[in-house]
């Protein structure tokens, strides 16, 4: 069931995500919501990934590096028409290729395995720097989230890319400001994460990253004006955007809505 308006696209992933995290008790629904709306946009405008194009060395690339938000990755990708629906009843099955962080070569569109956080900036860096080598076709796409920007790993990337000119990357973190265990300024304050991408050497553009046209505008553009520099986007986010009880709330980093709560989400999210 391909969806091709980014907030239908939007809503209905929140909603079919809220069933399978309630169904399966899996977590990272705050997570996932933050980006759903970045998903959205990408998917329906942006990549142009079909089936038939998945190999193709000119396509554009999505790495989602912030793994753990599988659930929400494998409905966008069921909503882009990239893996059928009926596929995300296998969601953290036993024995089933769709588990609670995403692999690579299992499920079709997934171009990386993650867990570890920190990588998906570096795998994302040498693909475009392969892309460049080979005179290919097609931008990479990497969804961070801003926690992982902890690790040293995210700005070795971003350093390489700039040093190598790689306008065919672009980096977007998730800036929903809450992390595992507390908001960033708690648990390592990164103080002007824009800034600091831009000290690497990076553009770096802000962005409401609950705004689809001004996502839909910005993607549209960058590593394809002239500019010579890797792109870093800090799109600013809520955890747990679209249901009032979840939005800042830090424990829906890991809590999965129950009967009454699933009631009261999909309610708002149908409005």
């Amino acid at each position: 069931m391909r969806i091709t308006d980014p907030e239908e696209f939007a809503r209905a992933v929140r909603m079919h995500v809220a069933g399978t995290l309630s169904r399966t008790r899996d977590s990272h629904i705050g997570g996932g919501y933050s980006a759903a709306d970045i998903l959205a946009v990408l998917y329906t405008r942006i990549l142009g990934l079909t089936p038939d194009n998945l190999n193709d060395p000119n396509r554009n690339v999505f790495l989602l590096s912030k793994g753990h938000i599988a659930a929400t990755f494998y409905t966008a990708l069921a909503y882009a028409g990239l893996i059928p629906m009926e596929d995300l009843a296998l969601h953290v099955v036993d024995g089933e290729n769709y588990a609670g962080h995403t692999r690579r070569f299992v499920v079709p569109g997934v171009e990386m395995s993650a867990g570890s956080l920190g990588h998906g900036a570096n795998l994302g860096t040498g693909i475009a720097y392969a892309k460049k080598l080979q005179s290919l076709d097609g931008r990479v796409f990497v969804l961070m989230g801003d926690g992982e920007c902890n690790e040293g790993s995210v700005w070795e990337a971003a350093m390489f890319a700039s040093r190598f000119s790689l306008n065919n990357l672009i980096l977007i973190v998730d800036r929903n400001r809450l992390q595992s265990y507390g908001s960033d300024e708690q648990v390592l304050n990164m103080g002007d994460m824009a800034e600091k991408f831009r000290a690497f050497g990076c553009r770096t553009v802000e962005v409401d990253g609950h705004d689809y046209t001004a996502l839909e505008n910005l993607f549209s553009q960058i590593g394809l004006d002239g500019d010579s520099r890797p792109t870093a986007v800090i799109a600013h986010t809520i955890k747990g955007k679209g249901v009032s009880f979840m939005e800042n709330r830090l424990e829906w980093h890991f809590k999965s809505p129950n009967e009454e709560q699933l009631a009261q989400a999909l309610e708002e999210l149908s409005r």
